[in-house]
């Protein structure tokens, strides 16, 4: 999910081969300015900096979003398949995809394609999304009554339940939360069912879809807005109070390099007060500023972004082997970031692990030092 923020084989040469050793953390992280200069236009020659395989490094699943149409790029599945383990569809296992033709007409062309690669590359699914804020309004418009309670509850069945036995996870609600954290979000599933009330319902319902499923609540900027990090706190505590069968938290990680020091790494320790496995699901963080007299070099900016990812990777690192139930980025490679998408991309953002010829950018290093802890 784009994020509200203050501002969102050539391969296997870069790489190790799977389980070798001999890489420290001070090695990888000594590295990353190597690659500061580097953006879309450099040399695809080999450069200085080399990274092991992020799946053999991480101490859970390490998944990437995923574009149907990425699965036809031969140099995208080459760097899928050599350093991920689970995949999160980043946009057709969304209501606006599947409902495009109704509800009566549900799409799962581009969905089923991507479960397909997961199970061809062993990689573990992760289901993305079934009720979110955001989407779904047209679908459901006209509805009233009983028919609104069929079609939500027969479109949650109808998803959840085609990838019963596949998808390992999913996230079922998406998003609840205002953007200041001074409450939940109205939209038109709460003003049927009320702001608690249609995230129980879409809980019960997955859950019913999926028995054995993991059920999560995926929300952005909990760590860099304290309002909006305490109100997803209590959120949770309702909802397990209610005995809602909520399973997993999703903490989405769209971070950006002027969150204050030690910010991210604090709500780590809060939300892990509640036992529950926990998934970095939509990590990136870009190199941009909202100020326009933001003079900082490149080098300096990707230094304060390396800090920001240790800070969270760290983190993670320090929960129980329990809780640590997977660490997914929001894309592999800089150009498939929504923050490089559009005519204002001027090429110099480098928000994910790997810059556009797969070499590794030092979000990697810094990923793959933390994991090393």
């Amino acid at each position: 999910m784009k994020p509200e923020t203050p501002h969102p084989s050539r391969f296997a040469r870069h790489l190790l081969p799977q389980g070798e050793k001999g890489w420290s953390r001070r090695a990888l992280l000594g590295s990353t300015l190597a690659l500061a200069a580097c953006d879309r236009f450099a040399s695809a020659e080999p450069t200085p900096l080399s990274v092991p395989p992020l799946k053999s490094l991480a101490p859970c699943p390490f998944g990437t979003a995923i574009k149907a149409m990425q699965i036809d790029d031969p140099d995208w599945a080459t760097l899928a398949r050599a350093n991920i383990s689970q995949l999160t569809p980043e946009w057709e296992m969304k209501m606006e995809y599947i409902l495009a033709d109704g509800l009566d007409r549900p799409r799962f062309d581009r969905s089923d394609r991507i479960a397909a690669f997961a199970e061809a590359n062993g990689m573990a699914l992760h289901g993305h999304t079934l009720i979110w804020y955001a989407q779904g309004e047209e679908a459901f418009s006209g509805l009233d009554g009983a028919e609104f309670d069929r079609a939500f509850d027969g479109y949650i069945a109808a998803l959840a339940g085609r990838y019963r036995g596949r998808a390992r996870s999913w996230d079922v609600v998406n998003e609840p939360i205002l953007d200041d954290g001074s409450g939940l979000r109205d939209c038109h599933w709460s003003r049927r069912y009320g702001h608690d009330g249609y995230i129980l319902r879409a809980f019960e319902r997955a859950r019913l879809a999926d028995p054995n499923a993991v059920l999560f609540l995926n929300e952005y900027n909990q760590e860099s807005v304290p309002a909006k990090g305490a109100q997803f706190l209590k959120l949770v505590e309702r909802l397990l109070k209610a005995g809602c069968p909520l399973q997993g938290l999703g903490l989405q990680s769209h971070l950006w390099i002027d969150i204050k020091e030690g910010a991210i790494a604090a709500f780590m320790r809060q939300v892990a007060q509640f036992g529950l496995p926990i998934h970095v699901s939509e990590l990136d963080c870009t190199l941009r500023s909202d100020n326009k007299l933001d003079f900082r070099s490149q080098a300096d900016r990707i230094t304060r972004q390396t800090a920001r990812v240790s800070e969270l990777a760290e983190a993670f690192m320090t929960l129980p082997e329990t809780q640590r139930f997977a660490f997914t980025v929001w894309g592999l490679r800089d150009t498939d970031s929504f923050y490089r998408q559009g005519g204002m991309d001027d090429g110099r953002d480098k928000p994910l692990p790997f810059d556009s010829f797969s070499r590794p950018n030092p979000m990697a290093a810094a990923l793959a030092a933390a994991f090393q802890t």
